[in-house]
């Protein structure tokens, strides 16, 4: 068995091994993604956007499973087993690529879905409906208030109607206990708008998700390259492993 056989089958147990780590990762990945989401439902209609990390869990569900065929077919040297470990790494190398694809696409795309639908929400607020729990949130969560600045709540029908001057609680700073919102006051409000602040934090978590599928997408390519590797050498030198099974 000559050095190039040995590398290959290292290259291949590790990758074996490596699946059970990288379904946890692309689990964690992919909820975290869709979860994000979640939070924000209401400002996404395009619900595409979704696919990316629908596509990340369902990668990892089946990882566990490859990685014991990975193992198996690696050990027992099996041409029957190889092929069908090198054919479920190209599907998922597939996978990946198209997440990866997806997730620059619909990055550049989370800027105008946000624009579009946020004022929709933002005119809808009343203080007690759940169009008006999601903005309370968000602009808390995000230190942000309106949608490109505080002023914006000037033009919303919850402003006209309360006549007071003033824009929702949560826009007020955190430090600023006794904060009332009036717009004569601003130094106590975010000023900032959400539409920014949101599309920056969607875009930073599309971004992160993206490099971990490209990290993959990498590894699952010299995986495939170990098993044409394994293979050629086999048919090429003719010899028979010392242990031979189910998969022979």
């Amino acid at each position: 068995m000559d050095c190039g056989v040995i590398t290959s089958k290292t290259v291949l147990l590790l990758l074996s091994l490596a699946f059970w780590a990288a379904a946890a990762g692309l689990s964690y990945v992919g909820a975290y993604v869709f979860n994000t989401y979640k939070s924000y439902d209401n400002f996404l209609q395009d619900k595409y956007a979704l696919l990316p990390a629908v596509i990340i869990i369902c990668v990892a569900v089946v990882m566990f499973i490859i990685g014991l065929i990975g193992c198996c077919a690696t050990f027992r040297e099996s041409r029957v087993g190889l092929g069908l470990f090198l054919a479920i790494i190209l599907i998922i190398f597939i996978a990946e690529v198209s997440a990866f694809v997806l997730g620059f696409v619909y990055r550049e795309k989370v800027k105008t879905d946000v624009q579009d639908t946020m004022r929709s929400v933002f005119e809808k607020y009343d203080g007690q409906n759940p169009e008006s729990t999601v903005v309370d949130y968000l602009q808390g969560e995000l230190h942000c208030c309106g949608v490109k600045n505080y002023s914006d709540w000037t033009t919303t029908q919850w402003f006209n109607s309360t006549r007071n001057n003033s824009v929702p609680l949560s826009c007020c700073r955190h430090e600023m206990k006794n904060c009332t919102g009036r717009l004569d006051q601003p130094q106590e409000l975010n000023t900032r708008g959400c539409a920014e602040e949101l599309e920056t934090g969607l875009q930073s978590v599309i971004s992160y998700a993206m490099l971990v599928i490209l990290g993959f997408a990498i590894v699952k390519f010299f995986g495939m390259l170990s098993v044409c590797v394994l293979t050629c050498k086999r048919e090429d030198t003719g010899y028979q492993p010392l242990y031979s099974g189910v998969f022979a």
